[in-house]
């Protein structure tokens, strides 16, 4: 496996996104557990999850709570690092709510600790911004979670070029990243991959397919990932993610998994190598 760097921490160049094995249409837990272990034997070494990855109300952490069983269950575990999120809710209805206080940042970051088992929490991002609360006093809260030592690095998610600019500023120079979307079909975080590859900032496509409901459409979607794929005799998922890997070093796509085939496919995307034809061909399509 291919590695690239998030902060001062060495991970694996294609990540895993966690969210699909605790959201509507999860799988069982015998199937996500299955999902993550084959992640860790194909030497994946980041996961992505969220206090916010749950259905009902009364399990918050679902998604913080299998990745930590599937850690603990595997021989490899020891060598991932887990990032996650605070910031973003679920109330059970099936929606999405936003609490960037920092009180509840801090309670997140506890309760975040707690399902994980660990002492500090490897990479800590806000998960989405509050406009009911001043960016600044989100991100401050970071910065007092990082200089007490309970996270050891942090990033951001769904931020924009002024918003990653401040954050950098707020955390004193030490924001390591910025998880936004990003796919063939969703490209307008081009300026924030760019503003990342200047800042020598990890950058973290998350939905690279186009999202979970889309993943299967991309080669009809988007003809040139499924005519560059068969050209390689990969899939199309593989094309998209070498793409993302091509665009610059301090890209490390996540995407999501639920099966185990999944995975094991997407790592592979990390040993394609795309020639500047291709890329510029994916690039305009």
């Amino acid at each position: 496996m291919h590695t690239r760097r998030i902060g001062d921490v060495e991970v694996s160049a294609v990540g895993l996104g966690a969210m699909p094995m605790s959201i509507e249409g999860r799988p069982d837990t015998a199937r996500s557990l299955a999902t993550l272990h084959a992640a860790l034997d194909a030497g994946v070494t980041l996961i992505d999850t969220a206090d916010a990855y749950h259905m009902g109300a009364d399990e918050v952490g679902h998604n913080e709570t299998l990745v930590a069983k599937a850690l603990a269950s595997h021989d490899r575990g020891g060598d991932v690092l887990v990032a996650t999120k605070g910031g973003h809710l679920r109330p059970g209805d099936g929606s999405w709510t936003l609490d960037g206080s920092p009180a509840h940042l801090r309670s997140a970051c506890e309760a975040s600790l707690r399902r994980l088992g660990v002492e500090a929490i490897g990479l800590y991002q806000f998960h989405r911004p509050d406009p009911r609360v001043p960016y600044a006093e989100s991100v401050g809260a970071l910065r007092e979670l990082l200089d007490e030592g309970k996270i050891r690095m942090a990033g951001i998610s769904n931020a924009d070029p002024d918003q990653i600019r401040q954050a950098d500023e707020i955390l004193g120079g030490r924001l390591v990243s910025v998880q936004n979307q990003f796919s063939p079909v969703f490209r307008s975080s081009e300026p924030e991959l760019r503003l990342c590859d200047e800042l020598g900032v990890a950058f973290l496509p998350w939905g690279p397919f186009g999202g979970i409901s889309r993943a299967g459409e991309l080669a009809t979607a988007h003809a040139p990932f499924g005519r560059i794929a068969q050209a390689h005799g990969v899939s199309a998922h593989q094309v998209c993610l070498a793409w993302m890997l091509a665009k610059s070093p301090v890209v490390v796509p996540i995407p999501g998994a639920s099966r185990p085939e999944s995975i094991r496919d997407s790592v592979r995307a990390a040993d394609l190598v795309l020639t500047p034809e291709e890329i510029a061909e994916l690039d305009a399509a």
